[in-house]
């Protein structure tokens, strides 16, 4: 094997999986490169830095992408209403694949051969990582080695106290993922759909003992489907989604408890903390329930479903992806207003919303004495509007 392909670049979370495969690589001749990509976790990066060095690598970089990821990756999940299967507004398949064009750049910047990943062969995330790797890189070889040396977590323990890898801070009781979009938990007593969450698996929402009692309300502002400002003052998106976060999570919403259909086909308990990313998607729908025409209205969910099934599978990088997401911008150009949201021990409603492109014509919908609507055309249109199932009814119906 020439230098070349004995340098490996490996997306590096810090956690004890990609700790343990840093020395694993080591082992197998690889100079290991670990690439860190800050999208918003809650994590102390020096700590992962050292982590990393322990554990073998000749280089470990921490690449800040935060504000990238709000443009190129939330910008387009608020705008599709991104949420898989209804309810989870994607996490960790958003991040993965705006993680994999760092470490496709450091690899390059390298000159490795090889990129690797910690994930195991139950999850999602490597579906993600390698098809992601596979279409921006596909002349790289991809290594797994959790996966493919089948080391679950009781040895991914054992090898780490055997190497010496400082793992005290990152072994916990749930496997744990988290970004600037919110943070997801899995596992231990989270594995009997039966039991309900202890509490000690959240993070980021209120328990019920210490949620304000009085209700808060801030109002959003977007420009074509995109969050602009709180309460009057600009901010960027990443800034919306942290003070959004901060504010829904003192009320303790944004709580989801799911059982979840994995793209390898089982079904996973799932909770998630997204009060911030709940709360935009609630106002952003609300300022399309005011802007979009109705067939427009109607047809979206459509492939917003569709949307979210690409991302969660990982096909971010995919012509369809590409396709669905020219479609939603396309419908974005008149949702820009302002939304106001009240938040209550474990809600968020939404309370009111403007728009200077509003469809809502209050001398239209008025049942007062400002109606502009002229009723004589309803009964003509009741009447057309009803035909086909009159024939229908006459010639065919039961008569029941």
């Amino acid at each position: 094997m020439d230098t070349h392909s004995k340098k490996a670049v490996l997306a590096y979370s810090g956690g004890l999986d990609t700790s343990v495969t840093i020395r694993w690589l080591t082992e197998q001749g690889y100079e290991v490169h670990a690439v860190g990509v800050d999208v918003g976790q809650r994590e102390d990066f020096d700590e992962i830095v050292d982590r990393g060095a322990k554990a073998g690598a000749a280089s470990v970089r921490v690449i800040d992408a935060v504000d990238r990821y709000a443009a190129e990756f939330l910008t387009p999940a608020i705008k599709a209403n991104g949420l898989y299967e209804g309810k989870y507004p994607m996490v960790s398949g958003l991040a993965r694949p705006c993680i994999v064009e760092e470490v496709v750049r450091v690899a390059r910047e390298v000159g490795a051969g090889v990129v690797a990943h910690g994930c195991t062969g139950k999850g999602n995330d490597q579906v993600r990582f390698e098809v992601s790797f596979g279409v921006l890189a596909p002349d790289l070889e991809v290594l797994a080695p959790i996966r493919d040396a089948n080391i679950p977590r009781e040895k991914a323990v054992a090898l780490a106290a055997e190497w010496g890898i400082p793992i005290a801070n990152v072994v916990t009781t749930y496997s744990v993922d988290e970004n600037l979009w919110g943070r997801t938990a899995e596992c231990g007593p989270l594995e009997d759909p039966w039991v309900a969450p202890p509490e000690d698996a959240f993070e980021r929402t209120a328990p019920t003992a210490t949620r304000p009692t009085e209700p808060a309300e801030m109002t959003v502002a977007f420009e074509r489907g995109v969050p602009a400002a709180l309460d009057g003052e600009t901010l960027g998106l990443a800034e919306v989604i942290r003070r959004l976060d901060v504010l829904g999570g003192a009320f303790g919403f944004g709580r989801v408890d799911m059982i979840e259909n994995r793209r390898v086909g089982i079904k996973s308990r799932e909770l998630y903390e997204v009060p911030g990313a709940l709360a935009i998607i609630a106002a952003h729908r609300a300022l399309e329930d005011l802007t979009l025409e109705r067939d427009l209205a109607h047809h979206k969910p459509l492939l917003e479903h569709r949307w979210a099934d690409l991302v969660y599978d990982g096909q971010w990088f995919s012509p369809l992806r590409a396709a669905i997401d020219a479609y939603v911008d396309a419908t974005q150009a008149p949702v820009s207003g302002e939304v106001r949201l009240r938040f209550e021990p474990g809600s968020c409603t939404v309370v009111g919303r403007r728009s200077g492109s509003s469809l809502y014509d209050l001398s239209l919908a008025t049942y007062g004495s400002g109606d502009a609507f002229d009723q004589s055309d309803a009964e003509g249109y009741v009447r057309l509007y009803g035909l086909p199932l009159k024939v229908w009814s006459a010639k065919q119906g039961t008569g029941t």
